[in-house]
């Protein structure tokens, strides 16, 4: 478990228009992904598999704002068992908002909150990614 912040989410009601927003006041390389209503945001230079070139950013995506959580920007941590870090964001007072669920074949995801009210994301990279 890295416990690392590697990814940030940003909702929106209206794709488009955060889209627009967020190229033009931040330039970030924005890239839709097809069947999945989720748009990668690209904040810097990235390699070839699309990792970080630079040290010292993330990248993160935006996604339609639903009835659920997470309602407000998120960040994401790594994790190497989301099922056990689940476990322990109970045993400390924490709530789980969604379990763990696949995201495609690169890895898993869910949700919690904090005991202070904060959503927080958890990602779980794939065995073999």
């Amino acid at each position: 478990m890295s416990g690392r912040v590697v990814h940030f989410e940003v909702p929106f009601d209206d794709g488009e228009r955060a889209r627009a927003f967020y190229g033009a006041v931040f330039r970030w390389t924005l890239q839709d992904m097809p069947g999945m209503d989720y748009t990668i945001a690209l904040t810097g230079p990235v390699t070839e598999d699309g990792a970080p070139a630079d040290p010292g950013y993330i990248n993160g995506g935006m996604f339609r704002r639903g009835d659920d959580e997470p309602r407000s920007p998120v960040i994401v941590v790594d994790v190497g068992d989301i099922d056990e870090t689940l476990e322990h964001v109970t045993r400390y007072g924490g709530t789980v908002l969604s379990a763990k669920q696949p995201v495609g074949e690169m890895g898993f995801a869910a949700y919690f909150r904090d005991p202070e009210g904060n959503v927080i994301g958890l990602w779980e990279t794939a065995s073999g990614s």
